[in-house]
């Protein structure tokens, strides 16, 4: 007798061991999603942190209006293996910058930090020189962001 339900749960618990990243240390990988600065316009990062929590991916969301110093304690706090950035004010050299020195001044520098927004490709090269591990501009696919994390983060990278 077949039972409909159960062989569609069955392969929905599959799907999810399959799909669960993880980073070799048998847990998803971690990332902290944040708004730094008072910019209020938040559906990308929503948008990112869905996709990224939907391929197995654990995703702590932090909110708007977040200072470095509160996105570098949740990071640690988290133990997070990333921090993403959504920031679209102009601002994202200064919050770049704030948010890097405030996860290395508690000890967590080798948390990747990556981010996207409206960053001009010149201000991109400087964030890279900065430690900044990669910057996605709008328009980039999720499918992109969740390959780059699965490929460079939580894996010794």
């Amino acid at each position: 007798m077949e039972y409909p339900g159960l062989v569609v749960r069955t392969r929905l618990r599959l799907r999810v061991r399959l799909c669960n990243v993880t980073t070799g240390s048998n847990r998803p990988i971690r990332v902290v999603v944040a708004k730094p600065g008072l910019d209020g316009h938040d559906r990308g990062a929503k948008i990112i942190a869905r996709a990224l929590r939907d391929a197995g991916m654990e995703v702590i969301y932090t909110g708007l209006h977040q200072t470095a110093a509160q996105v570098a304690e949740t990071a640690v706090q988290e133990d997070a293996d990333a921090v993403g950035l959504s920031i679209l004010s102009g601002a994202h050299m200064t919050l770049f910058k704030a948010v890097k020195s405030e996860l290395e001044a508690r000890g967590a520098g080798d948390i990747v930090l990556f981010g996207g927004g409206i960053i001009p490709g010149e201000d991109i090269i400087a964030l890279r020189d900065l430690g900044v591990a990669e910057i996605f501009t709008p328009g980039t696919p999720t499918t992109e962001v969740i390959e780059w994390v699965r490929t460079n983060v939580g894996r010794g990278n």
